[in-house]
């Protein structure tokens, strides 16, 4: 490869210039390979329903249906007739099993309560049925799904048997289309992780009407008609969109009543805030003095979601627009908790960011 028999100067050929790029190609094109084929693998893998146990759930649901220990709507399309099947586990923990299907006040809420539970409309509930519907009333992102029911932006309840209930099923999962795999998310440098997300992530117009459903939905949490709820943990993996960009909450078990966190907060001992968290982000002010938690939450639904779409929607805007959104963001991810700033400020803020927004897709294809 070197030659120095003519001038007494070293002269590089072109084979040894060409052999270094040749194998850092090959050594990229084998890397990406080997994470593209892991990615395949895991995927199919994840909704394989032995991680789940989903077959385990549908035995023994099946089992107390034909025993007459529980009823409900699709017991007969999941233990009869088959036409009900579990296709992709949205959890693998033992203990909190989710599956997708395919299929103005307290009275009101009552009353739909009572209406589903009679599942064969005779007008009296029987002891299954009534079973059936406690055992439901137990989970929080059950409640939190019929209270919701009237919003867009929750899963439409279609049926329930016993404990299980089945919802409408989200095509899109993330916030950004796609999630990386949870053994390469160590592996991989934070800047992969936004190249990959960049990548499969909707256009920037697409993108803006899913963040306007986002922040429609913080407004219908906050002060609805069955009182406040908080995102406890603000996570693009919580949130999806469906076929026609219409987003819609994926993880409800991550939202939760204020009357819930002021429980867990109440004559809570701390020494700084961080010991006044509720789940994973609903952060309450520690009084240092009286070394207990106050009711106040650090950052409220709009700043923490802000955070969440910063790189969401800058990335790929609109240049006439990009620096006044950068701004608005901002201003947002600074919102206190405090119950001071949370009526009129919030609300200004929420206003003029999906006003910002709307503006730019509002008489085009995307709105």
């Amino acid at each position: 490869g070197l030659d120095s028999s003519l001038s007494g100067t070293w002269v590089q050929t072109p084979c040894a210039t060409r052999l270094p790029g040749i194998k850092v190609k090959y050594l990229f094109l084998a890397w990406l390979g080997i994470f593209v084929g892991s990615w395949v693998v895991y995927i199919h893998y994840s909704s394989y329903s032995e991680l789940c146990r989903g077959h385990v759930c549908q035995m023994i649901i099946c089992d107390q249906y034909k025993k007459g220990i529980i009823s409900g709507s699709t017991c007969k399309d999941l233990c009869e007739e088959h036409t009900l099947v579990f296709q992709q586990c949205l959890s693998s923990s033992p203990t909190q099993q989710a599956n997708l299907g395919d299929q103005t006040s307290l009275a009101a809420l009552v009353n739909q309560i009572i209406t589903m539970a009679d599942v064969n409309r005779d007008g009296k509930v029987s002891l299954a049925e009534a079973k059936s519907i406690w055992a439901l009333l137990h989970l929080n992102e059950f409640l939190l799904m019929l209270s919701l029911h009237e919003k867009e932006h929750t899963s439409k309840l279609l049926g329930h048997c016993g404990d299980l209930y089945v919802t409408e099923k989200i095509p899109h999962n993330s916030l950004y289309g796609t999630n990386v795999p949870h053994f390469f998310q160590p592996l991989l440098p934070s800047a992969i992780h936004r190249i990959i997300h960049q990548w499969f992530a909707p256009a920037w117009p697409r993108r803006a009407k899913i963040a306007i459903g986002l922040l429609e939905f913080v407004e219908e949490i906050f002060h609805g008609t069955y009182g406040n709820f908080y995102i406890c943990e603000t996570s693009f993996k919580n949130v999806g969109y469906n076929d026609k960009y219409d987003f819609k909450m994926v993880n409800l078990r991550k939202v939760a009543t204020e009357m819930t966190i002021r429980g867990f907060l109440k004559g809570r001992h701390c020494e700084q805030n961080v010991d006044c968290t509720y789940g994973k982000d609903c952060m309450a002010t520690c009084d240092k003095l009286m070394k207990q938690c106050k009711g106040d939450m650090v950052q409220p639904n709009l700043a923490k979601v802000c955070g969440l779409l910063q790189d969401y929607l800058l990335y790929g805007a609109p240049s006439d627009l990009k620096e006044e959104l950068q701004k608005q963001l901002r201003t947002c991810m600074t919102l206190s908790g405090l119950a001071s700033q949370m009526e009129v400020h919030h609300s200004l803020v929420l206003n003029n960011l999906k006003t910002l927004l709307w503006k730019k897709i509002s008489n085009t294809k995307y709105s």
